[in-house]
């Protein structure tokens, strides 16, 4: 094969050569592409495609997830490769340690809201036994508060205490509704004095020290910290014991920050009501999942199982969609990038 023609200055506006290896941003392609107007060459490839290992070597960006990740060998077959730009936030699953130094890093977000609402669903649906009367109905079973003594009387969330623990763009979204809700909102946040981002309300902050605290506190919990070291296992047994047996546990971050053994002990022993659990702690992809878990939470009637998709609107990926090109424009012309990600080593 032909060795692939020397990089182009970042400022000579030359049309770049764009290769997409996430597959959901291929019903994205009119943003992109800018409806066909763009300058810059797009191929959309993943997986077996030989158009991915054809595009490779000429590609100056690559977009990529988390849930299609640069593997080191692709990425060394990209020797003109100027920008990798993620479709999410996470950069975790990206082998940061096989991009050349002068590669720069990028990711979007816009999907703090549509997570919110998720959060609020979820919450309702647990609150309001809606598992249990839409399972009962199913099954031709006509039974409510109203028609049997020993039924439970659902819940609103006006007055029930919200508590986030971490206040990012998902945090503060989850904050944002939880107030117009009627609920009061607290949090523990890494450094509980600094300014909180816009329209964002708490009844009270506090450090990260003071998790248990805010748990025995609240009536619904949010999870939306980032997965680190620090937070590997951060909601375990212990802290699911400092919850209410009335409260209900939301994990929209990543599997991994909520022990998983403790959680399902937690919700067949009835420490807490009930969970909603979004992420998760294995590759969906692993032939004998899904659900990407090693425990079966299936069979529990008290949560709410989703594929990670609490983020998964149009609207979101539209607008993620448009960050990467205009990005993409911005590296073709020496601008700015939106959303750039330091890179540690």
């Amino acid at each position: 094969m032909a060795s692939a023609p020397p990089p182009a200055p970042l400022d000579s506006g030359a049309p770049l050569h764009v290769l997409v290896t996430e597959p959901i941003m291929a019903r994205f392609a009119d943003v992109l592409t800018r409806n066909g107007a763009s300058p810059h060459e797009w191929t959309f490839a993943w997986g077996d495609d030989p158009r991915l290992a054809e595009a490779a070597p000429a590609a100056d960006v690559l977009v990529c997830s988390s849930a299609t990740p640069a593997t080191p060998e692709l990425l060394g077959s990209m020797p003109r490769l100027k920008l990798l730009h993620v479709t999410g936030a996470g950069v975790d699953r990206i082998p940061l340690e096989a991009l050349a130094d002068d590669v720069r890093l990028a990711n979007t977000y816009h999907h703090g809201r549509a997570i919110a609402e998720h959060v609020m669903m979820v919450s309702m649906m647990l609150l309001r036994g809606v598992l249990r009367s839409e399972s009962d109905l199913r099954r031709g079973v006509w039974s409510n508060a109203m028609v049997s003594d020993d039924y439970p009387f659902g819940g609103v969330l006006a007055g029930r205490t919200l508590g986030i623990v971490g206040v990012g763009e998902i945090g503060s979204s989850v904050a944002r509704l939880g107030t117009a809700m009627g609920m009061p909102v607290r949090s523990v946040r890494r450094n509980p004095d600094a300014p909180l981002p816009e329209g964002v309300e708490l009844d009270w902050v506090g450090p990260d020290s003071a998790l248990h605290e805010l748990l025995a506190a609240s009536d619904v919990v949010v999870v939306t910290v980032p997965l680190s070291e620090e937070t590997r296992g951060l909601v375990d047994a212990a802290a699911l014991a400092a919850m209410r047996p009335s409260a209900v546990l939301i994990n929209v971050a990543r599997g991994p920050v909520v022990d998983e053994q403790a959680l399902h002990d937690a919700l067949t022993d009835g420490t807490i009501a009930g969970a909603g659990i979004d992420v998760w702690w294995r590759n969906p992809r692993d032939p004998d999942a899904p659900p990407p878990s090693h425990l079966d939470f299936t069979k529990l009637p008290n949560v709410v199982l989703t594929p990670h998709q609490s983020g998964h609107t149009a609207e979101v990926f539209a607008r993620r969609a448009q960050d990467i090109t205009d990005n993409v424009d911005a590296v073709a012309n020496g601008r700015p990038l939106r959303n750039p990600v330091a890179r540690t080593r």
